[in-house]
């Protein structure tokens, strides 16, 4: 059996977006005539441009290969250009054609991918999601209230979730580390109290910003926050100063969580080696897929760390995180998006149940893929998936961040 032939959808999921702008899902065949998708979660380039480094990352290094050679294939990657260090763009692009190769084996052999790495571990998985308004919720004042975030995180506890993540600290800029105001310091701490006084016992919060404050003001910020004892401080200051984060670390009582923007086990060893994070967070599009993870799952056990996969995209990166979480003793939990899209278009073949998911034992990722529905939702927009804000935060009011979600083209 060899890689025979790509093909790329590029699907943009309905207003308001949840999971970002478009998700990038690669379709690999076998000369056997064995399908197997993936997604590459690598966004800081536009899709047309992004398609272009999948093919070539395909043709150039896997084309005509056995799938099953998933460690050859990667070390072509990781080498390509005379390189051999991380690179965003060409690692995520791999990330996603390397989760097809699993699905494709998966899938020829009649077996989970979970069955192929070392077996399962897990029959269910802990989820987490992220507070998403109500339909009643008015948009943007949703983001900036405490009130309303909280009411959703209690309806959360009530279809069986015991994690709930939010971000009212102010966007992420392309301005690099800054000092919160105080005006955002009260308002994560009123979203803090209220969500807390929500849920009390039921759930924990998972407290989180992008990378957005200087060293000082991540220290600041977490101590006004230790009272109500979150699970984890996600990405707190930029995610390359690995020396400062692990000074936040030292400093702050809340855990440290890192990794949606790291890549590969030479970006996430550091992390463990000085101590910045105890919770890793990889994005399987990007991090260099499963079997990479799977490496950096393994270096965590030895620093008594815990993965929790991170997921702002489409349910086929969610099934990669699921059959990886499935496998490792180390899951602590995975972030999951639950919304109509999501679920029409793996046909509701991963569920959440009571606040866990089930591990699917269908072969290969254990999906199954509505490429009809995809390809009748293309991109035409011209934004990337996540963008940052450029214009600096004030000082004088509250700085909003919108969820995540795109602000749709006209």
């Amino acid at each position: 059996m060899k890689l025979a032939d790509l093909d790329i959808i590029v699907t943009a999921p309905p207003a308001p977006g949840w999971g970002g702008r478009y998700w990038i899902i690669p379709k690999v065949t076998t000369d056997t005539g064995v399908v197997g998708y993936g997604e590459c979660y690598a966004s800081s380039i536009g899709p047309e441009a992004m398609k272009a480094v999948i093919h070539d990352v395909f043709s150039r290094h896997m084309a005509d290969e056995n799938p099953e050679n998933i460690e050859l294939m990667y070390r072509r990657v990781f080498s390509a250009g005379f390189t051999q260090r991380p690179d965003l763009t060409v690692i995520g692009a791999w990330s996603g054609l390397e989760m097809a190769c699993w699905d494709i084996l998966g899938k020829d052999r009649d077996r989970p991918v979970h069955a192929l790495i070392g077996g399962r571990v897990n029959e269910r998985i802990r989820a987490y999601t992220y507070l998403y308004p109500r339909p009643s919720h008015p948009l943007p004042d949703f983001w900036a209230s405490a009130d309303m975030a909280a009411e959703v995180a209690a309806d959360m506890v009530e279809k069986g979730y015991t994690a709930v993540k939010f971000d009212p600290a102010g966007p992420y800029t392309i301005r690099g580390g800054h000092m919160p105001s105080m005006h955002d310091i009260a308002l994560s701490v009123r979203f803090c109290k209220a969500i807390r006084e929500a849920v009390g016992d039921k759930a924990d919060l998972l407290f989180g910003t992008h990378g957005q404050f200087s060293t000082g003001g991540a220290i600041r910020l977490g101590k006004a926050l230790e009272p109500y004892s979150p699970l984890w401080y996600e990405e707190p200051i930029p995610p390359d100063n690995v020396d400062a984060m692990a000074k936040v670390a030292s400093a702050v009582s809340i855990p440290v969580a890192t990794g949606e923007r790291l890549t590969t086990k030479a970006e996430f060893a550091p992390v463990l080696r000085s101590g910045a994070a105890t919770i890793l967070q990889p994005a399987l599009g990007r991090s260099g897929g499963i079997w990479e993870t799977k490496k950096i799952a393994a270096m965590a056990e030895v620093y008594n760390a815990q993965i929790a996969p991170h997921l702002y995209a489409g349910p086929v990166e969610w099934a990669a995180n699921v059959q990886l979480a499935a496998s490792i003793p180390n899951i602590l939990m995975a972030e999951t998006i639950e919304t109509p899209f999501h679920d029409a278009l793996i046909k509701n073949s991963i569920t959440v149940e009571d606040g866990y998911i089930p591990v699917p034992t269908a072969p290969g990722l254990g999906i199954d893929f509505d490429e009809a529905l995809a390809r009748a939702n293309p991109y035409t927009g011209n934004g990337l998936h996540l963008e940052m804000q450029e214009e600096p935060i004030s000082y004088h009011d509250t700085n909003t961040f919108a969820g995540g979600a795109p602000v749709k083209e006209g």
